[in-house]
């Protein structure tokens, strides 16, 4: 048996911010980020229209990209104080994430961290609050997924909570929102929402209601993202919808290894962070030449090269297609081929890559992936993307 599972109401289109005000409730917690809602004016309107639906509303401000578990435990605490019966999350995927992680220890003070790394292993939510996501950026979906990425800087590992219990109960994916959003968020948050789509596509846990998704997802970013780079505000709009998308594949299919490498390499290096979606972008094409030599896999990747139109008449052909559409695409958003034009350090990336690569073997997302992976053929893998050599094996 099989699950599929969505927020109960998607709200989508310019505006739809507005939908706040018709939550019922008492008391709401709105949880943001660093501060671009605010100066954008986004938090006011929010904090407004909820005042409006009749909510007392209390601010937790400042979650950092890459939230930490203290952040976690510091809002949650904040929730515990002040009891309310919604969480409204907005912002970029990390307020989001860490506003899911901070529900559960809101309702459930006694459980520890620890208890909720496995995934699927939640206990049961929505005994005080129900929960609200609001995307400020065109990638993670976590709006509308069971997914929240939440970092231990202690021991450098990001840890993908998974379950369905953090599915948010409402989203609103307000296309307002991402209008001023930077360029290089654009690509990297694109880019992430492109490798969602293809690894929901080919994992191990596809299906009837995920593949439709998948593919529409990949053929509005691939027709939106050049655009939406160069601040057509058309296409950015599309461009909110087509991650969202992307978002209710894999959330029901999971993913694969692109994103077990991009958790475990985001805050490994000390030449400082690789943002998720540009670790996505770098590592996709080789993920797809490895994966490739597994028949199944060669397949579903031919499939999408076949639907968005691309060239090739026999499946090696298609997969190359599609490899070259993914380069091609790094190119026009500056994005940068390997790990060593990145500037990661030879020297550590050495040093460390065979640590790395056990574990994101060890990764939640390894487990739907199509082809198997041990911890010396990661460290290979790996290293083909900070050389830029072709995956051979």
């Amino acid at each position: 048996m099989s699950r599929f599972c969505l927020p109960r109401d998607i709200y989508h289109g310019k505006g739809c911010l507005e939908e706040l005000k018709n939550l019922k409730g008492k008391k709401a917690c709105l949880v943001v980020g660093g501060g671009s809602m605010k100066r954008q004016g986004f938090l006011d309107r929010a904090v407004n229209y909820l005042k409006e639906g009749g909510m007392e509303v209390k601010l937790i401000e400042g979650v950092e990209p890459d939230p930490s578990v203290e952040t976690v435990m510091k809002g949650a605490e904040v929730m515990r104080e002040f009891e309310p019966d919604w969480i409204v999350a907005m912002g970029g995927g990390s307020p989001i994430d860490a506003a899911k992680a901070m529900w559960v220890f809101y309702e459930y003070p006694e459980v520890s961290f620890e208890d909720i790394i496995t995934p699927f292993s939640f206990p049961e939510l929505r005994q005080k609050a129900k929960f609200a996501a609001i995307p400020s950026t065109s990638g993670t979906a976590t709006e509308v997924t069971a997914f929240s990425v939440i970092t231990n800087y202690q021991t450098g590992v990001k840890y993908p909570l998974a379950d369905f219990n953090i599915t948010p109960d409402v989203a609103i994916v307000d296309p307002d929102l991402v209008s001023g959003l930077p360029v290089k968020q654009v690509a990297y948050t694109g880019m992430d929402a492109l490798t969602h789509a293809i690894e929901a596509y080919v994992s191990t846990l596809n299906g009837p209601f995920t593949d439709p998704l998948a593919l529409q997802a990949i053929e509005m970013v691939l027709d939106y993202l050049p655009a939406s780079y160069n601040c057509d505000m058309v296409a950015r709009e599309q461009m909110h919808y087509a991650q969202c998308l992307a978002g209710m594949a894999f959330s029901n299919a999971l993913l694969g290894i692109v994103h077990s490498m991009a958790h475990k390499t985001g805050a490994a290096f000390s030449t400082g962070h690789i943002p998720h979606g540009c670790a996505n972008a770098i590592y996709l094409p080789y993920v797809i030449q490895y994966n490739a030599k597994d028949p199944v896999a060669a397949k579903r990747y031919a499939e999408i090269a076949r639907r968005m139109g691309l060239p090739g008449t026999s499946e090696k052909a298609l997969i190359n297609s599609l490899i070259e559409k993914i380069d091609d695409f790094n190119v026009r958003l500056n994005i940068p081929k390997t790990l060593k034009d990145f500037g990661i350090n030879e020297d550590e990336f050495k040093e460390k890559v065979d640590k790395i690569a056990e574990l994101a073997v060890g990764d939640a997302c390894t487990g739907s992936n199509p082809r198997a992976i041990d911890p010396a053929n990661m460290a290979k893998l790996l290293t083909c993307t900070y050389y830029g050599t072709e995956v051979d094996f």
